[in-house]
């Protein structure tokens, strides 16, 4: 798992301090003050993120409904760090789904040890199973019936995008700009990349029980679990 971090938050002494501190224990940090701004960049970048810092008190949009915009892109680790400390807002957080919940002021080493924890609890949990598929999420390694799939580079990059977008329709275009493919690739080569993708996994084209071809426009990863 990646050590990138999205944050978001208004106070741009604060910004500054968690960034500084963050970048001291080898995270990268990418900062917004702006919550549509934020939510613009999670939805073309998510699969850059690996957890997410959320101020609740943010200009032009509340932070919870911020927390449950990102969390419909993406099943991220969200810690919130916030003014708020009343029992309230702290119960409403945990019912969303944060993973921890900061009352401002705090030390900035606490935020980057309970950043360790969670993501900690995610890797342990990075082992995912689809039917005959066990996909291990961190080391980029797919199992099928307990024997390991072969994937070429491109392969695992767009099996993966697949994997991060579960039940959601990603266009070939996606695939193009957020792959290391060629700008000018042909969708005729994208769609052999993922015929071998579909062989390697033992998935039937007319009866696919994993990628389906959503037509016109590129693929969707199915899962039913």
């Amino acid at each position: 798992m990646n050590k990138n971090v999205l944050l978001i938050e208004d106070n741009f002494e604060l910004q500054n301090l968690i960034n500084v501190f963050l970048k001291s224990y080898d995270y990268d940090c990418v900062v917004f003050s702006k919550p549509l701004e934020a939510l613009r960049d999670f939805e073309e970048n998510h699969h850059m993120y690996s957890i997410v810092i959320l101020d609740l008190g943010l200009p032009g949009m509340d932070g919870f409904d911020l927390f449950k915009k990102l969390k419909e892109i993406k099943n991220i680790p969200i810690i919130i760090s916030t003014a708020r400390d009343d029992i309230g807002n702290k119960i409403h957080g945990f019912e969303l789904g944060a993973d921890d919940y900061l009352s401002k002021p705090y030390e900035p080493r606490e935020l980057v040890l309970r950043i360790d924890a969670t993501l900690k609890r995610y890797i342990n949990d990075d082992k995912i199973k689809i039917n005959d598929l066990t996909i291990d999420l961190d080391k980029k390694r797919v199992f099928l019936e307990n024997q390991e799939v072969e994937f070429t580079k491109i392969e695992s990059e767009i099996f993966f995008m697949f994997i991060e977008n579960i039940n959601k329709v990603v266009s070939r275009e996606d695939i193009v700009n957020q792959t290391s493919l060629k700008k000018d690739t042909k969708n005729r080569t994208i769609d052999m990349h993922v015929s071998n993708i579909r062989f390697k996994i033992n998935d039937d084209f007319k009866e696919t029980k994993y990628i389906k071809s959503v037509w016109g426009i590129g693929y969707k990863f199915i899962n039913d679990n």
